[in-house]
């Protein structure tokens, strides 16, 4: 890794896939560089963000603070479904996941906070400020955030974001509790505590660090291009286009509030433009 800034109150972890399960490098490159320029402009300079990526992958070129974590881990042998029980499907993502989450987590060290950014998704400028101002608590999860078609013209600010997305959490680093030369998490703790963000809030609550909800909409959550591993339909299609909703019109109804448009100062705010 490279020279990073010293004693950063926020910590950005953005794991990358395996090249060969990429079935787009070229694309996921050209989102990964505005999740880049998304977390370089933050508000406030005490962050720095590990990218964790196969030793020889092609990277953009990065910004000021950002460093390379390099793994060899190999390709994901499941990283489609196929014929493959869903279970079974899931335990191989999260495990791909869950190892490289762990390898930027313990890149980074005992300081300050860490929040897992997915390669494709956006974050506040104001994070990293907000963090610094709360110091000592145990973290935060992004209660609202937005939704976003690849190049679309709306977002929908969801209301329950941390269950959704994974770039969701904020968690004060010494509470993971993993640092190098300790003996191997095992792997069922690597999965559900590193290659999910479902299970992390339940983690610390039953230890008695539970997290606070972030006053403010921290992320943008991208959905319905090609290379998403979630397969996510479009933005109108995930909102309003649910058969429960077809169920119960109202409910689509009391959904178009949710509606924005993407203009300047969100744009500001999440993509790093107009500073």
């Amino acid at each position: 890794m490279g020279e990073a800034e010293s004693d950063p109150v926020l910590t950005f972890v953005i794991p990358l896939r395996h090249p060969q399960n990429a079935p787009d490098w070229g694309a996921l490159k050209h989102r990964l560089a505005q999740t880049l320029r998304s977390i370089a402009a933050q508000d406030d300079p005490r962050w720095r963000a590990i990218v964790v990526a196969n030793a020889g992958a092609d990277l953009p070129e990065l910004p000021r603070r950002f460093l390379h974590a390099q793994v060899d881990f190999p390709p994901n042998p499941m990283f489609e479904r196929g014929d493959n029980p869903l279970e079974a499907f899931r335990d191989a993502c999260r495990l791909d996941k869950g190892r490289r989450v762990l390898s930027g987590i313990m890149a980074a060290g005992k300081a300050g906070y860490v929040m897992v950014v997915d390669d494709d998704d956006l974050v506040s400028r104001r994070l990293t400020g907000f963090v610094a101002d709360h110091a000592g608590k145990s973290g935060w999860y992004v209660e609202k955030g937005y939704l976003w078609s690849d190049g679309g013209k709306l977002v929908y600010q969801y209301a329950d974001f941390s269950t959704f997305c994974g770039t969701s959490h904020i968690v004060r680093a010494d509470l993971y509790d993993v640092a190098p030369g300790r003996p191997p998490l095992d792997s069922t703790l690597v999965r559900t505590l590193f290659g999910s963000h479902i299970f992390i809030r339940e983690y610390l609550a039953a230890r008695g660090r539970p997290l606070e909800p972030l006053p403010f909409p921290g992320a943008v959550y991208r959905i319905g291009h090609s290379g998403a591993h979630s397969k996510s339909p479009g933005l109108l299609r995930q909102v309003f286009f649910k058969r429960e909703l077809l169920r119960h019109p109202l409910r689509s109804v009391q959904r178009l509030s949710g509606l924005r448009l993407l203009g300047p100062a969100i744009r500001r705010q999440f993509w790093g433009i107009g500073r």
